[in-house]
């Protein structure tokens, strides 16, 4: 029995389907631990595979790669160097789980199954792997360790089972995806699971962006008594040793206190790690937008220059007869104080060529939204044309607000690689620009101060597409539109209960209108970094032929 352990959390930003990078990051952590004098290293859930792997587990060649892997981890333990406990697809008599491995003495010297399988929200595990049992303790060198695998932390049965069968020490590795207030919610969690067992418990989790998702890391450790005795910086690959001692009270641990950051900062970093990562994991050389001066644009600028670095980030205004010199000088200022290339394209010989080729077939018809479409779709093509000749990802500007009542244009302010805001209803649009020309986050690539003009953030908003055309023509004003849309989206509330919460009931039948018959613009918009507990994507599932009134 021991008496002393040090335990390392290695919160590291994996590549899903990188098997071998992966097991490199690994290896790279162990080292660092065992620098650190550690007796265990405690990665993140799937963290071999990379978190999450979708249907890649559904083929044989990535699970013999992940096995083949796991075989040389395991391996490199036989130098009595730190063990690993890792986390990968694993097979077991035919039947593919998601496990945690403990990789001591140079063999896989112990398997434990996840036995709660997420099949909500942007999670699917039910349909890749197969539960496993309740687990028992893993012994490690005269410690009992209670692993429980993400989900598993969030039931209680996993930890009674393991502190009834004399676990010591929860462990929980983790692929918890950033959302607001997801940090409060596992902390409510892990201290529930401390105070039914009366053990410590260690959250590990992964950090940097997959697709949609964005992991924040921000992992911790509990004492028995639920206290936080160590915490990791949120948004940054970490390797940190932790001491633990046992007691008449059981084990109690310590190690360095992060602070966390402010909700808006949170919101921030995960647009901008997201954004890094989508752009450096695919392999893009950089990004190009369209910059009109509204504050979409600049925002969106600003994140891609703390995310990659202003060299790599390209302007483009693309004005036409109704763009307005404070667009033009605005666009202007913005690129100067991000210190990026702003070039200029007009599109009026565009639309020019455009009227002239649909002449014949539109005849004596009004103008109308089809020739404001135009516009937008020139503008497409431009940047579509920039990213096909150099090789920058045309970043998307467009917001959840636009996004959830359709205005946007198909193939025009919707085209794009990914939509950075796409998760960001319009009044945190604002929020946010006010905070990163007051902050410069941690790790931002941007200058210190000012990002943009005020005059961007505190002018109406305009798509300039007609003659002294504002957002509200079209739309409520953003500050009832975005507490319905909430009502609507987060909420799934019915009109009843939206009008009782005080809003008129004519304005929300239009919204939720506008909502359902966006529907298949949706389906066609570029990927974005989700922050709230339900993003559109795979999160928030509804048919595009739905004639199901609001009610």
């Amino acid at each position: 029995m021991t008496d002393h352990f040090r335990l390392s959390l290695a919160q590291l930003n994996p590549v899903v389907g990188d098997v071998a990078g992966n097991a490199g990051r690994i290896r790279h952590a162990r080292a660092e631990a065992a620098a650190q004098g550690a007796d265990l290293v405690l990665c993140g859930e799937l963290g071999l595979s990379g978190y999450p792997p979708e249907d890649l587990v559904l083929k044989g060649a990535f699970l013999d790669a992940c096995e083949a892997a796991v075989r040389a981890l395991a391996a490199d333990t036989a130098d009595g160097g730190p063990a690993l406990l890792i986390g990968t697809p694993w097979r077991e008599a035919g039947r593919l789980h998601n496990a945690a491995l403990l990789l001591d003495g140079g063999k896989v010297a112990a398997v434990r199954l996840k036995a709660h399988l997420p099949n909500y929200g942007v999670f699917d595990e039910a349909r890749l792997f197969v539960p496993g049992p309740l687990p028992r303790p893993v012994p490690f060198r005269g410690l009992g360790l209670g692993v429980m695998i993400c989900e598993d932390m969030w039931y209680p049965d996993v930890a009674d089972a393991l502190a009834a069968a004399g676990a010591e020490l929860l462990l929980v590795p983790n692929g918890s995806p950033f959302e607001g207030d997801k940090a409060a919610q596992r902390l409510e969690r892990a201290r529930a699971r401390v105070a039914a067992t009366g053990l410590p418990l260690v959250y590990v989790n992964q950090v940097g962006g997959q697709d949609e998702l964005v992991f924040d890391g921000a992992s911790f450790a509990l004492d028995p008594d639920g206290s936080e005795v160590v915490r990791l910086p949120a948004w940054q690959e970490r390797v940190v040793t932790t001491e633990w001692r046992r007691g008449p009270g059981g084990w109690r641990g310590g190690g360095p206190l992060a602070a966390p950051a402010a909700p808006l900062e949170e919101i921030y970093q995960a647009l901008r790690v997201g954004l890094r990562d989508y752009v450096g994991k695919n392999g893009f050389p950089g990004v190009v937008l369209g910059l009109s001066g509204g504050i979409d644009s600049a925002l969106a600028a600003a994140v891609a220059v703390d995310a990659l670095g202003p060299e790599r980030v390209r302007a483009v205004m693309m004005p036409s007869p109704y763009t307005s010199q404070d667009s033009l000088d605005d666009a202007a200022a913005v690129a100067d104080l991000l210190g990026i290339r702003l070039d200029r394209i007009d599109i009026r010989p565009a639309m020019d060529a455009f009227a002239a080729m649909l002449a014949p077939q539109f005849g004596d018809a009004p103008p109308d939204i089809t020739e404001e479409n135009l516009q937008s779709r020139s503008r497409g093509l431009l940047l579509m044309a920039l990213s096909n000749k150099f090789g920058p990802m045309v970043l998307s500007t467009g917001n959840k607000s636009e996004m959830s009542c359709g205005y946007a244009t198909l193939y025009g302010d919707m085209c794009g690689g990914y939509a950075v805001l796409k998760d960001v209803y319009k009044t945190t649009v604002f929020a946010l620009s006010d905070w990163r020309n007051r902050h410069r986050p941690e790790g931002g690539l941007g200058p210190d101060g000012r990002v943009m003009p005020d005059r961007v953030i505190t002018k109406p908003p305009s798509a300039e597409l007609r003659p002294n055309q504002t957002d509200q023509d079209s739309l409520p004003p953003y500050e009832v539109l975005d507490a319905i849309l909430a009502c609507l989206i987060e909420g799934e509330m019915g009109l009843t209960e939206i009008c009782a919460a005080g809003h008129d009931e004519a304005t929300v039948r239009r919204v939720w209108r506008m909502l359902d018959r966006a529907e298949y613009k949706r389906r066609q918009a570029p990927p974005g970094v989700k922050i709230t507990p339900r993003a559109f994507g795979k999160e928030r599932r509804y048919p595009i032929t739905n004639a199901f009134p609001p009610q």
